[in-house]
């Protein structure tokens, strides 16, 4: 039996080092540790949560008792949950939104790096590309954001196995964070299969609220699902992204090249520099012979890289288990890394951020 006394001291020391795991930042700093109670080896500490509610309280109620766990002296750990009033709800907010809200956090001198996703037609993949960017992104050691802007379409939820909805804490949205990826969606405020019936005006608030009243906590980097084509998401995401960067998503075929270059033709006009194309789909390889093939032919993402005079930052191959990962909400960077697409995708994330060096704020 160990002859060391357990201080209050000792414990809130400990319990400092364990971060809220949506909100970044120490729950003692958060003002979530409440009532902390110590007799003899036995320690009891009260957590107060955001909310009732809350969908990762286990798992902070696990993080504190392996914190209290690790003392000398603790031989027994209890924790207890709670749930903040609304003053001490309102003090959190208030700390950690930094006071009134600019219209954008994303602003021209912002550290952040925003990359908006587009592509001319949909079932190109861009949504697909996008979530597994944004992993192989954080798999490098980036912290990243993830905006589905693609409200009428949104797929980013499933894709990324997210079946829960967003916390509120007052009036600041909290992202969810699923394969260390911090995600906002429409699809987290709905139900799955109910359609989203929205004219524009509803549709640029809505994206305004996802960007200014989200706690996405200055990411490296932000990347932006958009919608196909070339209509009121992208020029609501040209307003309140004014340092944005975009690549343009194509398959090969000519056809789909043509229609992304309207894509490109709109973010000129807006002033969102294309910084890229990615081509998907760009060849099969048989599982059993080796062979590749070029299924959709025609050349379409070197052609439009060469036209708009950018780079063609990656081909990505056509696989089965990429559309297999994402139905099962396990994109494939994470859940095939070995993979031909997975490893292209890796090496486009790379280059992505080689593409975007120039921009202030994060070295890649």
């Amino acid at each position: 039996m160990s002859t060391t006394r357990v201080t209050h001291d000792a414990v809130m020391a400990a319990l400092q080092e364990v971060h809220d795991p949506e909100l970044h930042r120490s729950i003692v700093a958060l003002g979530m540790v409440g009532e902390v109670t110590i007799s003899e080896t036995r320690v009891t500490v009260s957590i107060k949560l955001t909310v009732a509610g809350c969908p990762l309280k286990a798992e902070i109620q696990r993080r504190v008792s392996d914190a209290l766990s690790g003392l000398d002296g603790v031989e027994t750990a209890h924790v207890t949950l709670d749930t903040m009033t609304d003053e001490e709800r309102r003090q959190l907010r208030s700390g950690i939104g930094g006071g009134p809200e600019r219209p954008s956090p994303f602003t021209a001198d912002s550290p952040t790096k925003v990359i908006a996703i587009a592509s001319g037609k949909g079932g190109v993949g861009k949504s697909s590309i996008t979530a597994n960017l944004a992993i192989a992104l954080a798999q490098r050691g980036h912290t990243v954001g993830l905006l589905d802007a693609d409200v009428y379409g949104y797929s980013i939820p499933r894709m990324m196995g997210v079946h829960r909805p967003a916390v509120m804490v007052d009036d600041l949205m909290i992202p969810v964070e699923a394969h260390g990826v911090r995600l906002m969606s429409i699809g987290f405020l709905t139900e799955e299969d109910s359609p989203v019936i929205w004219r524009g005006p509803m549709l640029h608030k809505a994206l305004t609220s996802f960007i200014t009243e989200v706690y996405w906590d200055a990411p490296d980097y932000l990347l932006v699902d958009l919608p196909p084509g070339t209509g009121d998401v992208s020029l609501t995401i040209a307003q309140l992204l004014p340092s944005a960067a975009m690549v343009i998503v194509t398959t090969p075929q000519i056809t789909a090249q043509r229609v992304a270059r309207r894509a490109a033709s709109m973010a000129r006009r807006v002033n969102l520099p294309v910084i890229g194309v990615i081509e998907n789909m760009s060849w099969f390889i048989a599982p059993d012979t080796g062979a590749r093939y070029e299924v959709f032919s025609g050349g379409g993402g070197a052609s439009l890289a060469s036209e708009l005079a950018v780079p063609l930052l990656g081909q990505i191959p056509l696989e089965s288990s990429v559309a297999h990962a994402g139905d099962a909400g396990l994109p494939v960077v994470a859940a095939a890394p070995e993979s031909p697409a997975a490893r292209a995708l890796e090496l486009t994330a790379q280059q992505i951020i080689a593409s975007v060096a120039g921009l202030a704020g994060v070295a890649g």
